[in-house]
């Protein structure tokens, strides 16, 4: 698929002396969960970048004010009527960002039908949709939590998988499912395996939607905001504090790989290859201590912790060891924790005026 350009203008630089194929120079791209916490961020920084952003989103977790000024449809990504709307209106789009799913890990233990419902079915249908108008480009938000890590708690895309949470299996699912849609030749499929997305737009533009999100930074900044102490959940993990370890990734430079994948798309793939995978990570694992020791350097008031007993569907973690981002999308990340931190903090002093419930 080669559409006609859109309205705005983008100039990519070239990879690897190779010419920056048409379609990237002036390029509109659909962001499914676009109102959510990494979806606006991607289309924060396709705005930037010169890429216009389109927007899907039924609003179920996602936020209406985080898509002023952005083309947006309000809507299931199963809704096939609606999907071939998007086309006939916008027939331009070059692309898809899939970044619609439910999140939460302990939900998906709790609702398993519905996190694959949600998460399964509906994309299924919403690639069947995308055929049937002849889009042939799709990045797919995947997870990390698909590997099972090594003995130094790290991974990389040859890593093998096992999902230890309904969520997770979702993610693994998906890909499996999009790569077998991929091999018949009609759409080529990049999975960005995230690792723990933090921060916020540096602009404050967007960030987190919920006033209490569960991940650690959020329920952290919680307990800095109650003034009672933060609960560390699971300490006898085999890491080196007994704390869990992650890979904290900012959310902006999260959103800057999709946009140098978005560019290079083209040339993500080797001969007759359909689908492919890159880890978006760091490359240094946090545990959940050093994560607070780096909470308490930011913020005036230190957090006390408490341990408890891990929950059902937690793992002790990982972090990507893999050089590929660097190699095919030019990219590394720009900030540290402590900035994601920060940007953090910046985003709840301001979040209930940005969105009022």
């Amino acid at each position: 698929m080669s559409p006609p350009p859109s309205t705005r203008e983008h100039t990519p630089q070239p990879e690897n002396g190779r010419p920056v194929p048409n379609y990237a120079r002036r390029m509109k791209v659909l962001i499914t969960g676009g109102a959510g916490y990494i979806g606006s961020t991607i289309a924060s920084a396709c705005l930037d970048s010169g890429i216009t952003p389109v927007i899907l989103d039924n609003l179920s977790t996602g936020r209406a004010e985080f898509t002023t000024g952005r083309a947006f449809y309000q809507g299931d990504i199963a809704d096939g009527h609606l999907i071939d709307r998007v086309f006939d209106e916008h027939p331009d789009i070059a692309a898809v960002v899939h970044c619609a799913a439910h999140i939460v890990v302990p939900d998906s233990v709790a609702d398993p039908i519905g996190y694959y419902r949600n998460n399964v079915t509906a994309s299924l249908d919403l690639v069947a949709h995308l055929l049937r108008n002849g889009c042939d480009r799709l990045i797919f938000s995947s997870s990390a939590s698909i590997y099972q890590a090594g003995d130094d708690f790290t991974v990389d895309e040859g890593s093998p998988h096992a999902p230890q949470s309904p969520y997770a299996r979702t993610k693994a699912v998906c890909e499996a499912m999009f790569s077998d849609i991929a091999a018949t030749g009609r759409i080529r499929v990049l999975s960005l395996r995230y690792f723990n997305p933090i921060g916020a737009d540096p602009q404050m533009r967007t960030g987190l939607q919920l006033r209490k999100p569960s991940h650690a930074l959020g329920v952290l900044i919680t307990a800095h905001e109650q003034g009672i102490p933060f609960t560390v959940t699971g300490t006898d993990w085999p890491t080196r504090d007994g704390s869990g370890i992650r890979d904290y990734v900012h959310v902006w430079d999260l959103a800057a790989a999709h946009v140098a994948a978005l560019t290079r798309f083209d040339g993500l793939f080797t001969a007759g290859e359909t689908s492919t995978a890159i880890n978006l990570g760091t490359g240094t694992g946090t545990t959940v201590r050093e994560l607070v020791e780096a909470f308490n350097t930011v913020v005036d008031n230190p957090v006390k912790t408490t341990d408890v007993a891990a929950r059902p569907g937690d793992v002790a973690g990982a972090y990507t060891r893999s050089s590929r981002a660097a190699r095919l999308l030019e990219w590394q990340p720009q900030h540290s924790v402590a900035d994601g931190i920060r940007h953090s903090l910046q985003w709840a002093a301001v979040r209930d005026d940005r969105l009022p419930d």
